[in-house]
């Protein structure tokens, strides 16, 4: 690679090296089962993170597995306390926080209560990332790689102790982490704007998110992992039959603010009542003849048949509600994506 830190030049930098690794396994002259990215101890683990998410060329060939933070038992709380000038990070907060396991190495230097002291301090800021103790940073391959920790299908295994909300630790530092379980289905338009707004005005100061989310109208599990301003999400499995409703959500941040994103999250929530609200602010009833526009310059005759109508996957908007679904004079159903009259309009 380029001279310089990896976490500053990371982004063209790291994608040009993954791009000739994968032309080398592509033409048969490299043969390889990972790729284990080591920054300096002074990286910021978000940029590299990043990379995966933001490069489609690098998304074809690699994805990312995990992030592995080393932990000096014996120094690690030094660093946790080391004050940065104003508008400096802390990189080692950072790192625990970013972490998806924690190896606690040196723990022959230390005695058992300030090992339990560290453990606490670290589940203070990532109460998620499980924690191994090691010697001489000595632990089986299967502990490192295969973590399979940004696999949105495995988020879906996610246990219940994964995101035990009891398990969340008050202190009074600035990083923590937050986990949200909230019974019933969420408003794929309420949630999409909560989120944006949330990682557009607050992304740099949220490290990770994950979640499972029970979409209304959604039969399968919508999950996702982000880092950042940045977030990819899938649909998953179906909700098996009598399988209770609930979208579970994991923040971890600097400064989070644990009730205004509970109560954020919560506004998001599909309600009898904003169903009816919507209803009433659309301006055709089922029944109505309208006139569709389904062409740049091309109107065809219609039957409104639907209202809000919750789209399907093969219209490639799977979870999103349309004003209208609307019968063609030909027989051809169609969905109406604005109550507009450049777009529907009575006939």
């Amino acid at each position: 690679m380029m001279n310089g830190c990896i976490c500053c030049t990371v982004r063209q930098d790291l994608i040009v090296v993954l791009k000739r690794i994968s032309e080398r396994v592509s033409s048969g002259k490299l043969n390889i089962d990972a790729v284990v990215i080591e920054t300096t101890g002074m990286a910021d683990p978000a940029p590299v993170a990043q990379t995966f998410f933001v490069d489609e060329s690098v998304q074809e060939c690699f994805r990312l597995d995990g992030i592995v933070t080393l932990v000096d038992a014996k120094h690690i709380e030094q660093h946790l306390d080391e004050e940065k000038a104003e508008g400096a990070e802390n990189e080692a907060v950072e790192q625990v926080a970013f972490a998806d396991r924690l190896l606690l190495n040196k723990v022959d230097l230390v005695d058992e209560a300030e090992l339990a002291r560290v453990e606490g301090r670290l589940r203070a800021i990532n109460s998620f990332a499980p924690i191994q103790r090691c010697q001489q940073s000595q632990v089986a391959v299967g502990d490192v790689l295969e973590l399979r920790a940004f696999d949105l299908q495995r988020t879906l295994e996610m246990d219940d102790g994964f995101l035990d909300t009891d398990a969340e630790h008050e202190h009074d530092a600035s990083v923590s982490s937050l986990a949200i379980v909230q019974p019933g289905e969420v408003d794929a338009e309420l949630l999409e704007g909560w989120i944006g707004d949330l990682l557009r005005d607050r992304g740099a100061d949220i490290f990770r998110t994950k979640g499972i989310l029970a979409i209304a109208g959604s039969p399968k599990k919508c999950v996702f992992q982000g880092v950042h301003m940045i977030f990819n999400s899938a649909l998953g499995g179906e909700w098996a039959e009598g399988e209770p409703r609930e979208s579970r959500l994991v923040f971890i941040g600097k400064k989070l603010q644990h009730e205004e994103l509970r109560a954020g999250f919560s506004a998001c929530l599909a309600t009898p009542q904003l169903d009816a609200q919507r209803r009433a602010a659309l301006r055709f009833e089922v029944g109505a003849h309208v006139q569709c526009k389904v062409a740049p310059d091309e109107w065809a005759k219609g039957r409104v048949v639907a209202q809000l109508y919750r789209n399907t996957p093969e219209e490639g908007r799977a979870g999103g509600v349309s004003p209208y679904q609307v019968e063609l004079d030909g027989g051809d159903l169609i969905f109406v994506p604005l109550d507009d009259d450049q777009v529907i309009r009575r006939a």
